[in-house]
């Protein structure tokens, strides 16, 4: 990733100093409608489907930008209920949304990034039993997207790597990605992380087939990527391995 000036903004400085402490922790309330969860919204119109790699892409970056929004740092207006969902047990709840619902859904706070012509939109997280009805009637599963045929890497973006053998749906592979692109800004410098959010926190999603992922666990084992073990809630077995970035 390019270089930036020697001056960073220290609001900047300070979200990724609390995104770098890890997320987690502090497990769940008692309540199970208190637990805390981000939700995101994919655009995925019936007409014309974005691309699956550029969706996750779309996903990954909407994520990563409002993790590090300047509304959710210190004194921001997200803040105290951006760090109550870092602090806890991490989720990320994908839905699907078209037409009306997508509109709809860009009232409720969150960020929206659009790439390659696929759009998703990352709320600040809040509790389960409180989500906004506008995104509560949107469909969490039930709208898949094909596989891509093979893209070509850009090596001057990050690229987030799909475990291709888990078979992971959209929604569940969307929410991977969100977790990688969270891991790895915060592994990355200061330095490293601001150039990245100057470049719109650019990056390519791929799947990874066993021979390449073969490679990149052993990257994991070097420190040069970071990995994304899944709690095994939904879809895959706790501890699967889902996403590796590689920056």
């Amino acid at each position: 990733m390019s270089s930036v000036g020697s001056t960073i903004d220290a609001g900047f400085v300070a979200r990724h100093a609390e995104l770098a402490r890890g997320y987690g922790g502090g497990g769940d309330p008692a309540d199970p409608a208190l637990v805390q969860a981000m939700q995101m919204v994919l655009h995925i119109p019936k007409d014309e489907p974005p691309n699956r790699s550029a969706l996750l892409a779309a996903a990954a970056m909407s994520v990563v930008a409002l993790c590090l929004d300047e509304r959710v740092g210190p004194d921001g207006e997200w803040e105290e209920r951006y760090l109550t969902w870092k602090r806890s047990r991490i989720r990320k709840v994908a839905r699907r949304a078209r037409g009306a619902q997508w509109l709809a859904a860009q009232e409720v706070d969150g960020v929206t990034v659009e790439f390659a012509g696929a759009r998703a939109r990352a709320l600040v997280p809040g509790p389960v039993g409180d989500i906004d009805p506008r995104i509560k009637r949107l469909q969490i599963s039930g709208t898949e997207l094909p596989d891509d045929e093979p893209i070509a890497i850009d090596p001057e973006y990050p690229v987030l790597w799909v475990n291709a053998e888990l078979g992971m749906t959209v929604g569940k592979a969307a929410a991977q990605v969100g977790h990688a692109s969270m891991l790895l800004a915060g592994a990355l410098s200061v330095r490293r992380a601001y150039a990245w959010a100057a470049q719109g926190f650019r990056c390519t999603v791929a799947e990874a087939e066993p021979g390449r992922w073969a490679e990149l666990l052993g990257r994991v084992a070097d420190s040069s990527a970071v990995a994304v073990r899944d709690a095994g809630f939904t879809e895959v077995a706790p501890g699967s391995t889902t996403v590796i970035a590689v920056p």
